[in-house]
């Protein structure tokens, strides 16, 4: 089954979602609210809205509360809140095929816009009629995963020392947590069970963990469906699992090197094309794709205890999706 599918299986319910996040992000600020609009209209995949109301359906029996609406909602407005800041971080032109709030109207103006979106994702978090400390609790612990994820990622980018288990957590830290977060605060929503919120924890920080590394694998493949060009990671001086996965197979010589070129790659652009290069020659993706796969399972595995119904299916396509996608 295609994403398409999953989505118009959600179709009620994510029309509710869609319906409040245009309620939330409405301003008299002329200029605000028509910046609000043409980013809902090119939204992007909605995944973790969509995580968030199967997450619920699954552990409901098949339905979701106001509440459900609600978070899923502030899940996606904190997301992307996200994008508008990182967009300034990165000097990002484009983003989804389109250009950005800060090449359109600045930076200042993307760091406002985001913090705009990040106000009113809390506000849907407040208005809520169960377990309202827990949730803040939950979306508070993901902001901060957020932000301590960007900072380690700096503090290595710099350094250039990036290992395995630096990766796993930064790419936890940015975003699987909020996947976490997506389907742990959809299940207190509909009072899930202990069993049932964790294998809906475990599937979405398995999912999320996937989900990165397919995006890290596209970095190093050339791909117009992505809008991203071969790179973009190394770029910014990041240390992705392809490199890693690369960096196994080569000599203790040049692996150095190769972090050398790394660290230094903002004053010798040229170097981008002999890293990845060296990726492919050295099994770096075929390594990626290997854990990928390995994360989908484990996420697939983690649904067992929800039992057999349409929406945990639904969540397994969505597993299986996030290894084949193309963008």
């Amino acid at each position: 089954m295609d994403y398409c599918s999953i989505k118009q299986y959600l179709e009620k319910d994510l029309a509710r979602v869609n319906a409040l996040m245009r309620t939330s992000l409405s301003s008299d600020i002329q200029l605000l609210d028509k910046t609000n609009m043409s980013l809902l209209e090119h939204s992007g995949k909605q995944l973790r809205p969509v995580l968030a109301l199967l997450a619920a359906r699954a552990c409901s029996g098949g339905f979701v509360t106001e509440d459900t609406i609600h978070y899923a909602v502030a899940t996606e407005l904190l997301h992307n809140a996200t994008l508008l800041h990182d967009d300034v971080a990165d000097d990002s032109p484009t983003r989804r095929g389109r250009p950005t709030v800060m090449s359109l109207l600045g930076g200042r103006a993307s760091v406002l816009l985001g913090d705009y979106w990040l106000v009113k994702a809390i506000d849907n978090v407040l208005v809520n009629k169960t377990s309202s400390s827990e949730v803040i609790k939950v979306f508070s612990r993901t902001l901060a995963d957020l932000a301590e994820g960007e900072i380690l990622q700096l503090q290595k980018a710099d350094l250039g020392d990036t290992a395995e288990n630096d990766y796993y957590r930064i790419i936890f830290n940015k975003t699987a947590s909020l996947f976490v977060t997506s389907a742990e605060s959809a299940a207190i929503s509909v009072s899930a069970s202990a069993e049932k919120m964790k294998a809906v924890k475990s599937y979405a920080e398995y999912l999320g963990i996937a989900f990165q590394i397919r995006d890290d694998i596209f970095d190093y493949e050339e791909n117009p469906d992505t809008g991203k060009p071969v790179g973009l990671d190394l770029k910014e001086k990041k240390i992705t699992l392809p490199l890693l996965g690369a960096l196994k197979n080569a000599s203790e010589e040049e692996t150095k090197d190769i972090r050398r070129k790394v660290c230094r790659i903002d004053e010798h652009p040229e170097w981008q094309k002999e890293i990845v290069e060296f990726v492919h020659r050295n099994g770096g993706l075929e390594y990626a794709r290997k854990r990928l796969y390995e994360y989908v399972e484990r996420a697939k595995l983690s649904l067992r205890p929800l039992g057999k119904s349409e929406d945990a299916d639904k969540l397994a396509d969505i597993a299986e999706f996030t290894a084949d996608r193309k963008s």
